[in-house]
């Protein structure tokens, strides 16, 4: 009786033919995942900018000067630390995602690993920097608006009426802004992990 032929050599080659079709397919999916994920963030990122530069410029321009028993007050957001702080972190969000588009656009969508979680880390300091700036603006805005009992701090909005709601206009445009952000942020999370090397 003849010997069976060993075929196990003729198998090696469509199957190796297949995996490697296979993974050809997957680098391709993710790499259009990537790109499509780097261009929602764009999209995205457009807007924190446009609207901590609008809250930056309302606050900055915003003032009011009334009498009061023949006493002459002037509301300005620079003499109010909470302000200042809430204008310096719109400043550095408004600039660094301006310059994050930039850095972009000259990447050319390269999808490395290390790229993306340096975006991930820096989306996470802007999301927090424009909420610590939101809050610090939203407690001087409640204390103005309704002042404070217990240390004797009398509300003052009811005598700079357009002040407070002028900046009322800007923190809800930066807690857009804040909004825009966090989404950047979960893109950035989602595309860090499904864009690291796979075992």
């Amino acid at each position: 009786m003849p010997p069976a032929k060993d075929t196990s050599i003729l198998d090696t080659k469509p199957k190796s033919s297949s995996t490697s079709t296979t993974t050809t397919t997957s680098q391709q999916q993710q790499h259009h995942r990537t790109r499509t994920i780097l261009m929602a963030q764009d999209i995205l990122r457009i807007l924190p900018t446009l609207l901590s530069a609008a809250s930056i410029a309302i606050t900055v321009t915003n003032n009011q000067t009334v009498f009061i028993f023949s006493l002459r007050f002037e509301a300005h957001f620079y003499y109010t630390p909470s302000l200042k702080f809430f204008v310096a972190a719109n400043s550095v969000v408004a600039a660094m995602s301006f310059l994050t588009l930039i850095l972009n656009f000259l990447m050319k969508r390269q999808a490395s690993p290390k790229y993306h979680f340096f975006l991930l880390l820096h989306d996470i300091v802007m999301t927090l920097l424009l909420i610590a700036g939101c809050a610090a603006a939203t407690a001087i805005g409640y204390v103005g608006q309704f002042g404070e009992e217990h240390v004797g701090w009398q509300p003052i909005c009811d005598h700079v009426h357009k002040f407070c709601r002028t900046n009322l206009v800007s923190l809800l445009l930066s807690y857009f802004a804040f909004i825009a952000y966090f989404s950047i942020t979960i893109l950035s999370a989602y595309n860090s992990v499904f864009s690291s090397p796979k075992n």
